[in-house]
C-alpha cells in the first residue's frame, strides 16, 4: 500500500485547502494559538500495533480522526436524530449555536488535536456539534443514574443503542468507543451546549450537570472500588478521557502536570517490554531447571551402575569415615595441592571470587542515590510464586495508590479490581493518554506493569479470584491472565516511587526465603555450567576407576577393617 498522500488519496479541494492555509496563517493570532495546549492526541504507533481495537473505535466515532471510516459512518443517522432531539431542549437554534461556536471556538477547537484537520471551518463545527448531541444523548443515562432518577429522555429511534441498564451489545460497544484517546470532545464545546439547555431559575450549573454524566460513567466503567474518590474541578479537564484519569490517578496523591504545563510535541514511546524476564530458562527467582538436575543425577547414576557392588561399600565408607573429617580440616593450600583437587582449584577460587565480588557491589549499589527502574528490578515473582514461599494476599477496597507490602507478615495488599469487557479498552487508554500527556511518572503504565508481573498463568489469575482480589466477569481465568500479560508492552520506562518500593520489598522478602537462597546458588554456581559439571563427572569417574585398579591388584581388605563401621551396614550386607 502506497503511503504517500496528494489531493487525490485524500480527496480534498485545492481552493478549499488554500483558503485554510490562508486563514491559519493570516487571520489567526499565533500567541493565542500557541496558548492553547494540545489535549486529544493519536495514538502512537507503538501501543496501536499490540491491539489495534482497543485504539479504535468499532461503534460510533467523535471527532474528527475518525469521521470520515465506512465502519463508524453508519451511526450518523442516530447522531442526526440525537440533534433533532437536542434541539428542542435548547433556548436557541441549532444553527446558533454552530455560528457562535464557528466564530468564537473554531481556532480552539483545532489547537486542541494533534493532528491538523483538514477541512473547512463550517464542516468542522457542524461535525462537532452533532457528535456533541449524540454524546449528550448517551450520557444522559449515567446522570440519571447518579441521581438514582428514572430515565426518560432517549427517542425510540435509539432505544436500541442506548441502555439505560447498559447491557445491550450496542451500549457496551459504544461505551467503549467513548474512552479511546483519539475519539475525545474539547469539554468546553458540551458545556456550551449545556449553557444553553439551561432552563430559568434552574438550580445546577452546566458544569455540575456535566460532571454529574462524567461521575455516573465513571462509576460504571471503573475498575476500582474506592472509598474516598478524588476531588477534580471538571473545569480542568480537557475532555472525558482526562476526566477519567485524574479519577482514577488523583493530582493529590501523584502529581501528574495539567495540560496547560505540557509540551507540544510528539511523545516517543520506547518500544520495549517491561514487565518481566522470561521465566522459562532465565529466571533468578526460580529454581534450577529440572531436566538439568536430571540428566546429571541420571549421568552420575549410571556411572554408578557400572560399578562393582563392594567398591560402592568402600565408597560408602569412605565419604563418612574419619579420613575425610581429617581432610576437611586442612587448610585450604594443603588440600588444593593434591593431585585431583589441584585439578579444581581454580574453578572453586574463581567462584568464591565471583561470589565476594557481587556482595560487595551489591553493598554499593544499596549506600548509592537509586537509579530509574531496570528490567531486572521490574521482575517481581509470580501469585504461585509467592504462595509457594508464605506470602499472603489481602484486598483492598481503593485505587492503585492503595498498594502496599507488610513485611513482617509478608502480606501483599492489592486494591480489588472487577473485570468485564470493558475494563481492558478502558485501562488500555488511560496507559496511552498518560503516555501522551504526562511529564512525570507514569503511574497507570506501573500498575498494569505490577499486575503482568505477577499474573502469568490463569492458576495466578484464579488464586487472586479466591482472593477476593479480582472480580471475575470474563468468561475465564485465562482471559484475565490474557488481559494483564498484554497490557504492559512497547510502554517507556518510568518510576513511581509507591509501586516501586512494593516490588523492591517483595524481591527482596522472596529472596531471602531459604528455598529460592538455595535454587539460586544451585543455579548459579552448579547447573549454570556444563563444563564444571563434566569436569565433576570425569573426575569422579577417574577415581572410581582408579580405586578399581587399586582393588584389583592389591587386597582391600586392609582397608576395610581400618575404615570405622558404619551402623547399619552389617544388616545391610
Amino acid at each position: 500500500m502506497n503511503s504517500s498522500l496528494s489531493f487525490s488519496t485524500l480527496d480534498i479541494n485545492e481552493d478549499q485547502w488554500v483558503a485554510i492555509m490562508r486563514r491559519s496563517i493570516c487571520e489567526q493570532d499565533d500567541e493565542e494559538i500557541g496558548k492553547i495546549p494540545v489535549s486529544i492526541f493519536t495514538v502512537p504507533q507503538a501501543l496501536l500495533a499490540t491491539d489495534p481495537k482497543s485504539y479504535i473505535p468499532q461503534q460510533v466515532a467523535l471527532g474528527p480522526f475518525h469521521h470520515h471510516r465506512p465502519e463508524v459512518y453508519d451511526m450518523q443517522r442516530y447522531k442526526l436524530t440525537a440533534a433533532r432531539r437536542t434541539q428542542k431542549y435548547m433556548n436557541v437554534t441549532f444553527d446558533r449555536i454552530v455560528e457562535i461556536m464557528k466564530k468564537q471556538d473554531e481556532a480552539r477547537i483545532r489547537a486542541c488535536y494533534h493532528k491538523f484537520l483538514d477541512m473547512s471551518g463550517d464542516k468542522l463545527v457542524w461535525m462537532m456539534a452533532v457528535d456533541m448531541a449524540f454524546l449528550l444523548e448517551f450520557l444522559v443515562v449515567y446522570s440519571r443514574k447518579e441521581e438514582r432518577r428514572a430515565l426518560t429522555r432517549v427517542t425510540s429511534s435509539m432505544s436500541h443503542l442506548v441502555d439505560a441498564t447498559g447491557k445491550k451489545l450496542s451500549h457496551v460497544a459504544i461505551l467503549r468507543d467513548l474512552v479511546m484517546v483519539e475519539n475525545q470532545i474539547p469539554l468546553f464545546l458540551i458545556m456550551t451546549m449545556l449553557e444553553h439547555q439551561l432552563k430559568e431559575g434552574e438550580n445546577s450549573s452546566a458544569g455540575e450537570k456535566l460532571k454529574s454524566m462524567l461521575m455516573g460513567l465513571y462509576h460504571e466503567l471503573s475498575p476500582f472500588q474506592e472509598q474516598d474518590l478524588a476531588v477534580v474541578d471538571i473545569e480542568d479537564c480537557d475532555h472525558l478521557l482526562d476526566f477519567l484519569y485524574h479519577m482514577t490517578v488523583p493530582n493529590s496523591k501523584q502529581p501528574v502536570p495539567h495540560s496547560k504545563e505540557r509540551i507540544h510535541e510528539t511523545i516517543e514511546i520506547e518500544h520495549e517490554e517491561i514487565s518481566e524476564q522470561v521465566r522459562e530458562g532465565d529466571q533468578e527467582s526460580s529454581f534450577a531447571k529440572p531436566s538439568d538436575l536430571k540428566r546429571f543425577t541420571n549421568f552420575i547414576w549410571e556411572i554408578l551402575s557400572k560399578s562393582k557392588a563392594g567398591m560402592l561399600r568402600l565408597l560408602k565408607k569412605v565419604i563418612f569415615g574419619r579420613p575425610v573429617v581429617l581432610l576437611t580440616k586442612l587448610p585450604w593450600k594443603i588440600i588444593s595441592n593434591l593431585p585431583i583437587l589441584k585439578l579444581l582449584k581454580g574453578p572453586i577460587e574463581t567462584m568464591f571470587e565471583n561470589f565476594r565480588g557481587e556482595e560487595q557491589e551489591k553493598s554499593k549499589d544499596e549506600g548509592s542515590e537509586q537509579k530509574a527502574p531496570t528490567i531486572e528490578e521490574i521482575t517481581i515473582p509470580s501469585v504461585t510464586e509467592m504462595a509457594k514461599a508464605g506470602f499472603l494476599f489481602k484486598p483492598v477496597k481503593g485505587g492503585i495508590f492503595d498498594i502496599s507490602f507488610d513485611v513482617k507478615t509478608r502480606t501483599l495488599k492489592l486494591p480489588v479490581v472487577e473485570l468485564d469487557v470493558n475494563t481492558e479498552v478502558y485501562l488500555r487508554n488511560l496507559v496511552a493518554y498518560e503516555a501522551c500527556v504526562a511529564k512525570g511518572p507514569l503511574v497507570m503504565a506501573r500498575y498494569t506493569e505490577l499486575m503482568n508481573g505477577i499474573i502469568d498463568t490463569e492458576e495466578d489469575a484464579a488464586y487472586l479470584r479466591e482472593r477476593g482480589v479480582v472480580l471475575n466477569h470474563l468468561k475465564s481465568d485465562k482471559e484475565v491472565a490474557d488481559l494483564w500479560n498484554g497490557m504492559s508492552k512497547s510502554v517507556k520506562m518510568t518510576k513511581v516511587p509507591n509501586m516501586d518500593k512494593v516490588v523492591r520489598d517483595v524481591n527482596k522478602a522472596y529472596g531471602e526465603t531459604w528455598r529460592v537462597k538455595m535454587s539460586k546458588y544451585l543455579k548459579k554456581y552448579v547447573f549454570a555450567s556444563w563444563k564444571i559439571l563434566t569436569l565433576f563427572a570425569a573426575l569422579f569417574m577417574m577415581f572410581l576407576t582408579t580405586l578399581q585398579a587399586f582393588c584389583s591388584v592389591y587386597s582391600c581388605a586392609r582397608v576395610f577393617h581400618q575404615l570405622p563401621e558404619i551402623p547399619g551396614s552389617q544388616g545391610a550386607e
